[in-house]
Formats: structure tokens, C-alpha cells, sequence
């Protein structure tokens, strides 16, 4: 498993960067064939390379994606290395060792009917054009295992906030800020009050935060344009279209001012009652293979298994890599981790398909 996985971790996998995610697919490709005996279905939208596994009618989905978040030439400063059982790289425990588990715990079933793998090329840019994808191979069956990297600990992830972006652009108009300023509108004042409305959105574990903020063309002129864009992370469905309606309903204050808003949801919540009873049936598994008792987590981070769970079908996540440090210097995985999490992993698959 760990000569798999320096395999996929070297050939480095930027999302933004298609010939990359292109060569990562087929490196992906070439182990999945190898372990599975089977070629898989390559699927290029808009330029971005996925993978697609397919066995007799399909009841389960294992789920996974290929890009990372880590510009071409990471490995010259974060070298594929380990160390005292702790093996680091880009991309090492988001996601490359959720996927080789994903090959490794299905190399060891005898038979593969009815499982289907889906592994995406641009999951840490929002999904774009794998939302569909994942979707239509996701609808109807009995469960989505998504090998994402665990939780702290090696906690299970069996909730996750929905996403949804938005951009605030905000229309002033201009004038001198020194001989006339009063015949100007602010679009700087004007977006402050909108940065202080939209913050004050938030409630509970919903979030609502502005980020980048841009605006003016010069020191002295009253700025005629800003925006803000905005981050909102909610707990439940419903919170997600309450923030969307709040968002679009946003009013200008000064007189002469407009605004116009753009983004809305992203991700649907991944919400606990639809990983409940695959978590339920791992904690049985787990026990079968005396394995310790596992924790959950609920996480304010997106999938790609909030979108199965958003078509309802259960989901259960943070299957993959245990370690930490995902986008971060310090990612890592423990390596001791691998075996068990595959054991887990494969008596979840013949439990769902017996």
C-alpha cells in the first residue's frame, strides 16, 4: 500500500492545473486496473479528467477524488517521505490514501458486483463539473462510502455544513475626494454597511463571513465600485435557503446606491440523519473485526458526499487517511492506519452488498 500510495502522491495533481489532473488520472487509472482487473471509463468535461468504475448494477458508491490543492513543484519543498510510520506529501492525506484504500479494500472481496468507484478531478475547486457526475452515479443506491480524510483522531464524518458562495458588487459613483467629494456616492461606505449586515447573519452553527474585499481606483476618488465575497457554511437545508433569501434581499443604504448579487448555494448540507445508520452498521463492523470503538464528527468543511446525501442517499465520510493537517505544511498520514481503515472499509462494502 505504501509504494501505491508514493505513486499517486509524486505524480502531483494541482486542480488547477487539467494536464496534471489529466496524468494523475491515468496514474490513478493504472493502479485501479492492476488491483481490480478492470479498465475504467475516463470522462473529461470541460478539460478536467474523472474516473469512472462500474460492476454489474450498481447498490454502492465508493467515492473519491484526485486533485489537491498544492501547485505543481510542492514536492521539491514537501518531499513524499516517512518517517516513524508517518508518511507526508502533497496530497497524502487529502486524498491519494482514501483512494488507495478504496483499491486495496475491494481487491479483497471475491466478487465486485454492484459496487461502483467514482474518482473526481476537481473536487477542491467546488465540484464544477463533477456535480452532475456524482450524482447520476450516486441516485437510488443504498449507500455512498466517500474515503475522504478522517477527522481528528480517526473520527468518521457523519455530518457536514452545506456551502454557498455569493459576491456583493456594490455601484457608488465617482467624484473627487478632495475638491468634491459630496457629489460622489461611496461605494466604500456603501459596502461596509453590507459587510456589517451580512456578518450579522450568521447564527448558531451557521457562518457568514465575508472575504475578499476590493474597491476605488485611486487615493483621491470617491470609489464608484466594491464588492465582498462571501462564505457561508450551514448546518441544515433549511438555514442554507434562509441565508440565500437574507443575502438576496440585501438593500442599499445610501441614497443613489446599488447593489447586485451573484453565487448562491454550492453544496447541500451533509445532515446527521443520512449517515446515521451506515454509522451505526461500521461501529458493528469495526467491533466484528476487533477493532477499537470508532468516533464521529460533524465538520464545517464540504464534500463531494454532501451531494450524494443531498439526493438521498446515505452518506458516511472521512473513510480514508488517518493523520491530519489536510491543505496544510504538516499533512500527513499515519501509515499503521492504512490496514485497519481498509479492513473497515471492505466489511462495510460486503455488508451493504449482502
Amino acid at each position: 500500500m505504501i509504494g501505491d500510495l508514493e505513486e499517486l502522491v509524486t505524480c502531483e495533481s494541482y486542480s488547477a492545473d487539467l494536464e496534471a489532473v489529466a496524468r494523475s488520472a491515468k496514474v490513478v487509472g493504472a493502479l485501479g486496473r492492476r488491483l481490480l482487473g478492470a479498465e475504467p471509463e475516463y470522462i473529461v468535461i470541460d478539460g478536467v479528467t474523472h474516473l469512472r468504475w462500474s460492476f454489474g448494477t450498481p447498490r454502492v458508491l465508493m467515492l473519491g477524488h484526485h486533485d489537491t490543492v498544492w501547485p505543481i513543484g510542492t514536492l521539491r519543498t514537501h518531499p513524499w517521505s516517512v518517517v516513524d510510520g508517518v508518511a507526508k506529501g502533497p496530497g497524502v492525506f487529502d486524498m491519494k490514501s482514501g483512494l488507495v484504500q478504496i483499491f486495496h479494500a475491494l481487491a479483497g472481496l471475491p466478487d465486485l458486483d454492484g459496487v461502483t468507484i467514482l474518482v473526481t478531478g476537481d473536487e477542491e475547486v467546488g465540484s464544477i463539473t463533477s456535480r452532475g457526475l456524482i450524482e447520476e452515479s450516486a441516485r437510488g443506491l443504498a449507500a455512498a462510502f466517500v474515503t475522504e480524510a478522517s477527522a481528528d483522531g480517526g473520527a468518521l464524518k457523519t455530518g457536514r455544513k452545506g456551502t454557498s458562495n455569493y459576491e456583493v458588487q456594490v455601484y457608488g459613483r465617482a467624484a473627487h475626494a478632495g475638491l468634491e467629494p459630496e457629489r460622489g456616492i461611496n461605494a466604500g461606505v456603501e459596502l461596509a454597511h453590507q459587510i456589517l449586515a451580512v456578518a450579522a447573519l450568521g447564527s448558531g452553527a451557521t457562518t457568514v463571513v465575508p472575504t475578499v474585499l476590493s474597491g476605488g481606483t485611486t487615493l483621491n476618488t470617491v470609489p464608484a465600485q466594491a464588492r465582498v465575497g462571501v462564505d457561508v457554511r450551514v448546518p441544515t437545508l433549511a438555514e442554507q435557503a434562509r441565508v440565500d433569501r437574507a443575502v438576496r434581499e440585501l438593500a442599499p443604504v445610501l441614497d443613489g446606491s446599488r447593489l447586485e448579487v451573484s453565487g448562491g448555494p454550492n453544496r447541500p448540507p451533509l445532515e446527521t440523519a443520512m449517515s446515521a445508520s451506515l454509522f451505526a452498521l461500521a461501529q458493528r463492523v469495526a467491533a466484528a473485526l476487533g477493532q477499537p470503538e470508532l468516533t464521529e464528527a460533524s465538520v464545517g468543511g464540504a464534500s463531494d458526499g454532501n451531494f450524494t446525501a443531498g439526493i438521498g442517499v446515505p452518506t458516511l465520510d472521512g473513510l480514508g487517511g488517518v493523520g491530519g493537517g489536510a491543505h496544510a505544511d504538516h499533512e500527513h498520514v499515519i501509515v499503521a492506519e492504512m490496514e485497519p481503515r481498509t479492513a473497515l472499509l471492505r466489511g462495510l462494502v460486503q455488508a451493504v452488498l449482502s
